[in-house]
């Protein structure tokens, strides 16, 4: 962990904290790639969006016989992928001098009829991803997957990666044209069996069945600059 990075860089840079399989076969252990989305001297906290779709989970569910169809009525508070990203990614990605930066976050937005949460890992909600890419430019909201990301799981899921002709539903990586992906948002959709999410083309959408395999997971965490 590079303390003096950290400390040194602005919002819209890119900088690495953690590890997460990057590579198809997952036994890699990649630095995360973090975008920093605000940053607060005064009060040393940073806030960071990852650069990269780490994983393809469901909103909710866990089985790979759950077929898109097969939404329920489900809030952020009690969906899995929050218990996920807050228990099995939050031990997997940080080892404990990392953990012991990353901030409990109130996460509010989360939907109507929805209760607020304190999280340590959460995804955006529609007004942060609005107000984030208001700052930092729209194509913020177009991500690409890795290798891991894109490879089907033993719950049956596998992220969609755009391979038609629209050339802005592409994102240049090193040279290389990569089809961006979906990604799930925190907010419930316009149902309550629904999520939220950022399509290809980094548009908004509210109507995702939380049931969907195929969407990807883009972390926010707040660290504290040590």
């Amino acid at each position: 962990m590079d303390t003096d990075r950290l400390k040194r860089a602005k919002p819209g840079e890119v900088i690495t904290f953690g590890t997460y399989p990057h590579t198809a076969d997952g036994t890699d252990h990649t630095p995360i790639r973090w975008r920093v989305i605000e940053k607060s001297d005064r009060e040393g906290i940073v806030i960071l969006l990852s650069e990269r779709l780490l994983d393809c989970r469901r909103y909710h569910g866990e089985s790979a016989e759950i077929k898109w169809r097969d939404c329920v009525d489900m809030t952020w508070q009690d969906c899995d992928l929050r218990k996920w990203l807050n228990q099995a990614f939050f031990h997997r990605a940080f080892r404990d001098a990392e953990k012991e930066l990353i901030l409990p976050t109130r996460c509010t937005d989360n939907g109507e009829d929805t209760p607020d949460t304190v999280d340590k890992v959460f995804l955006p909600s529609i007004p942060e991803i609005e107000k984030w890419s208001e700052i930092h430019g729209k194509e913020l909201r177009r991500a690409v997957g890795t290798e891991y990301a894109k490879v089907k799981k033993p719950d049956g899921c596998d992220l969609y990666v755009y391979d038609k002709s629209n050339p802005f539903n592409y994102l240049n990586i090193d040279g290389e044209k990569h089809g961006c992906s979906w990604w799930w948002l925190r907010t419930r959709g316009n149902k309550p069996s629904r999520a939220c999410f950022v399509g290809t083309g980094g548009r908004i959408r509210t109507y995702a069945n939380n049931s969907v395999s195929r969407y990807g997971i883009r972390p926010v965490i707040r660290i504290r600059i040590p």
